[in-house]
């Protein structure tokens, strides 16, 4: 059929699989095989809209253990006004196969991932996922959001990282919504650089902790992508949705406070807080109190990620600080929008994770 006389939008094609106009299909393409012979498939849901537009991609678990993003996006298929959508939806909750099935951040051979794009057909496993992964849905897509958490043991507050030199990107970020964004470098081999590199707008949300749900950190991430849809015009606005608000926050510098002795460490701030240079922010000492470190801030900032592990080593990273132009704002605005996301009664009337 040509579509350019009929003037109804060309099919998608994904791995072999034809998805029309209007239409919305889960596709397993092929990744690998396992020792046992059972075969190993990368999922990719796809909604096709009946009317053009941008293609948004939202990832997941690029790192085997950042489960948060896969009920992120499990909530946001459930969305009704995506039966109205404009453009395209790539919806990729476990990238890492291997690494979630087996409760890792890594694939069976150690590789990170997301140190592995663009990939290669021939190269080694995490090549060939990353390859995989670019040529059959990457390639499909003008916009992308990648879900992250802290790694294990860590927790980050909701905040986006991005190239804030790139207006489609800075403007992806601001439509999101969270209080805190970071300007973060791009890191080679990661899917944000090869993006950035192949002049596709991207985003990173970084909330919560490896392989824990964190209720507040799946909120913000589900309001943020619905967010950046209605910012792209991939779905409509309603009288009840709440915009993003009028302003989010740029960190102008970001440093980790580190362990300067072993011990059992024990924390003194919250996620969010505001911090003057020198307060402390938690302590290390050894079993018996004999030796005691107190650790200070810094910098004035806020804390947007923690090590949440009583028993550290010396140089252990255990306090991410942000600082910003006017650090005493940003904190109003976190408290604020934390309690937002308290007052929420769960999404779309199924209860909230406790």
């Amino acid at each position: 059929m040509n579509h350019s006389r009929t003037g109804a939008r060309p099919p998608l094609e994904i791995a072999g699989h034809r998805i029309d106009a209007g239409r919305r299909l889960t596709i397993d393409i092929p990744a690998a095989l396992l020792y046992t012979h059972a075969p190993v498939t990368l999922p990719v849901q796809v909604i096709h809209g009946r009317v053009a537009g941008p293609s948004l991609l939202v990832c997941a678990a690029i790192h085997g253990d950042e489960i948060s993003g896969v009920e992120i996006i499990r909530r946001l298929l459930s969305l009704p006004a995506l039966k109205r959508l404009k453009g395209s939806l790539l919806a990729v909750p476990i990238v890492n196969v291997f690494g979630f099935a087996a409760r890792s951040r890594y694939l069976p051979d150690r590789r990170d991932l997301n140190r592995a794009f663009p990939g290669s057909e021939r190269g080694s496993l995490a090549a060939r996922m990353a390859h995989l992964f670019v040529r059959e849905i990457l390639v499909h897509a003008s916009h992308v959001i990648d879900l992250h958490t802290a790694a294990i043991h860590r927790d980050n507050l909701p905040q986006i990282r991005a190239n804030l030199e790139e207006p489609s990107c800075l403007a992806m970020a601001r439509a999101f919504g969270v209080p805190v964004t970071i300007n973060a470098p791009l890191i080679e081999g990661s899917l944000r650089q090869l993006c950035n590199d192949t002049g596709k707008a991207v985003i990173t949300y970084e909330a919560g902790e490896a392989l824990r749900f964190n209720e507040a950190a799946i909120q913000a991430g589900v309001k943020g992508i619905i967010r950046v849809l209605r910012h792209l015009g991939m779905i409509p606005s309603s009288r009840s949705s709440r915009s993003a608000p009028e302003s989010n926050y740029a960190a102008n510098y970001s440093t980790w406070v580190r362990a300067e002795q072993d011990g059992i460490f024990r924390t003194a701030v919250a996620l969010g807080a505001h911090v003057d240079k020198g307060r402390a922010l938690g302590y290390i000492a050894d079993p018996f109190g004999e030796r005691e470190l107190t650790v200070e801030a810094s910098i004035d900032g806020i804390v947007v990620g923690r090590n949440n592990l009583p028993l550290v080593h010396e140089g252990e990273a255990l306090f991410h600080l942000a600082r910003f132009d006017s650090v005493r704002r940003v904190a109003k605005y976190v408290a604020a929008f934390n309690r937002e996301l308290e007052e929420d009664q769960g999404w779309q009337g199924e209860p909230p994770i406790v």
